[in-house]
């Protein structure tokens, strides 16, 4: 009888497994099945810096089509779908990225250093996702750059309005919002030593999907599910095998072990 309650005992805890992952689909589940419409609402308050927003939509991305000059150790990568420009500059020259009216914005430099030339009016756009800010009148793109040192460790990350769509309200290409579309493409210029170039690449609507995570998260708890409930079978009948012949053996054998073998 010690035997059965032990089995019985393990059934029960399965079936309390079994609830609480339940439990744990609904709490994932739910998050994923919010539309993207709900999602863009959330971040329509700018919170001051870019870093942290994520403009008007989730369904806008940003690709990099391609970098002139090609040179090694100079690599650069949108994140945050259309958000900002990440930097990594292991060139050995400095790299140089333009404003909205061809100043120099940001460098970084061969050692690593990264400046910002607090005179540029990209310095003060780029702190709102839609550049809805005062430019201090400081800041004049005619002016000689005044450089301020902002990091050491040769990569940059700032917001750029040309690689994103400047409206909370889709643009008139995107006829059906269901379908992939291209928005435009897009330049940022930039310098590597003396040899100017471009950072190139091309902003589409992108329907965003959920329903794909949420099947993969279904199908795993499913199949945790199953091997609980096989494992919770398999004890039960053992657990009836020996209410069927386990008594009589246990009065003949009062040395027989106590907890169950595995």
């Amino acid at each position: 009888m010690t035997r059965l309650r032990l089995r019985y005992g393990r059934w029960r805890m399965a079936r309390r497994m079994c609830i609480a992952l339940l439990g744990a689909v609904a709490c994932l589940g739910a998050p994923l099945l919010v539309s993207s419409p709900s999602l863009a609402a959330s971040t329509t308050a700018e919170s001051g810096n870019p870093i942290n927003d994520q403009g008007s939509s989730y369904e806008y991305r940003s690709n990099i089509t391609g970098v002139t000059p090609s040179v090694p150790g100079l690599s650069f990568q949108v994140l945050e779908f259309a958000d900002r420009i990440l930097l990594t500059n292991h060139t050995g020259k400095t790299v140089t990225i333009y404003g909205y009216e061809g100043e120099p914005y940001a460098r970084v430099l061969a050692n690593g250093t990264v400046e910002q030339n607090v005179r540029s009016p990209a310095t003060y756009l780029n702190t709102n996702f839609y550049a809805q800010v005062t430019v201090p009148p400081s800041a004049s793109a005619s002016d000689p750059p005044h450089w301020q040192v902002i990091d050491r460790t040769g990569q940059f990350e700032w917001h750029d309005h040309r690689i994103h769509w400047m409206s909370p309200v889709p643009p008139a290409k995107v006829k059906n919002r269901s379908r992939r579309t291209l928005i435009f493409n897009w330049q940022v210029p930039i310098a590597v030593g003396s040899t100017r170039g471009a950072i190139a690449g091309q902003l589409y609507w992108t329907p965003e999907t959920s329903k794909a995570p949420l099947a993969v998260i279904i199908g795993g708890v499913a199949i945790a599910l199953a091997g609980l409930l096989f494992v919770a079978f398999v004890r039960r009948r053992r657990a009836r095998a020996a209410l069927a012949g386990g008594d009589g053996a246990d009065s003949r054998r009062t040395d027989a072990p106590a907890e169950e073998a595995w």
